[in-house]
C-alpha cells in the first residue's frame, strides 16, 4: 500500500511515496532517489518490490511537491540547479533521510539509499556526507561529479555502483575516478561493469543510442542490490 507524505527539506515542502511491507516489526529503510524526471511510476514499481521483500520503500522528492511531473526542460532547470549547488543538493537529502527516520514501521538505524541515473549520484552524495546512521548507498547507471573539496566529509557507508562500461554519461575514466575518490577515502566500495551495456539500462522505454533498455544487465543488477541490501541489514 502506497501512502504519500509531505516533509520539509532545505526549505523546500517535498513530499515522498511510502510503501510498507506486511511486518509487524520495525524494517529497514531503502530511500529511492530518481532520475532526473523526479519520481515517476518506475520509482513506484521499485518501491512496491523491495517492499514486497520485507523493506520500508520511500521514493524521495529533491525538487519538491508543486514540481512533479515536470516538462523536460523543466525537469532539467531542477537537476542543473542541484548540479550547481552541491550544498543545496545535500541538504535536500539530509532533509529525506531525517523524514525516513520518522516514518512508522522504519528501524532508524538501518537506512540505505539508492538512486538511478540522476539518483545515483544523489545515493552517492548521500554517503559523501557522512552520515553516521546510513549503512550503504547504491548508485544505478549514475553519473560521477565530485564533490567540492569543501563538502567533503567522511564516508561512513558502503557503496556499491552498477554501471554499463559503455554508458556515454560516465565513462571509463569517471568510473577509474570514483574508484580513486573511494579508495582514497577508504570506503568499503563495489563497483559492477556490465559490457556492452550504457545509460539506462534498467528502464524498458530507454531506446536511444547509448541509453537503451537492457534486460539482462536491469536482471542481474537487481539481484546484486538485493545481495548488497542483505548485507548491510543482516
Amino acid at each position: 500500500m502506497i501512502a504519500f507524505h509531505d516533509y520539509v527539506a532545505a526549505d523546500r515542502l517535498c513530499q515522498a511515496a511510502v510503501v510498507r511491507p506486511d511486518a509487524a516489526e520495525p524494517r529497514p529503510a531503502v530511500l529511492i532517489a530518481p532520475t532526473i524526471r523526479g519520481p515517476t511510476d518506475q520509482e513506484i514499481a521499485v518501491a512496491e518490490r523491495l517492499a514486497q521483500l520485507g523493506h520500508v520503500a520511500i521514493v524521495i522528492d529533491l525538487y519538491g511537491r508543486d514540481r512533479r511531473g515536470l516538462a523536460p526542460e523543466a525537469a532539467r532547470a531542477e537537476m542543473d540547479a542541484l548540479l550547481a549547488d552541491r550544498a543545496l543538493l545535500r541538504r535536500r537529502l539530509l532533509g529525506a533521510l531525517d523524514f525516513a527516520r520518522t516514518v512508522p514501521g522504519v528501524d532508524a538505524s538501518r537506512l540505505a539509499v539508492i538512486g538511478y541515473c540522476f539518483g545515483g549520484l544523489c545515493a552517492l552524495d548521500a554517503a559523501r556526507a557522512g552520515a553516521a546512521d546510513l549503512r550503504g548507498v547504491v548508485s544505478i547507471h549514475g553519473v560521477f561529479p565530485p564533490l567540492p573539496p569543501a563538502l567533503a566529509a567522511e564516508i561512513r557507508a558502503k557503496v556499491l555502483v552498477l554501471h554499463g562500461w559503455d554508458d556515454p554519461l560516465a565513462g571509463p575514466d569517471a568510473v577509474r575516478a570514483l574508484a580513486d575518490e573511494m579508495t582514497a577515502a577508504g570506503v568499503d566500495w563495489q563497483i559492477h561493469l556490465h559490457g556492452g551495456v550504457g545509460h539506462s539500462f534498467t528502464n524498458p522505454q530507454a531506446a536511444a543510442p547509448g541509453m537503451a533498455y537492457h534486460p539482462d544487465a536491469d536482471r542481474r543488477s537487481f539481484e546484486a542490490l538485493l545481495a548488497f541490501l542483505a548485507e548491510l541489514f543482516r
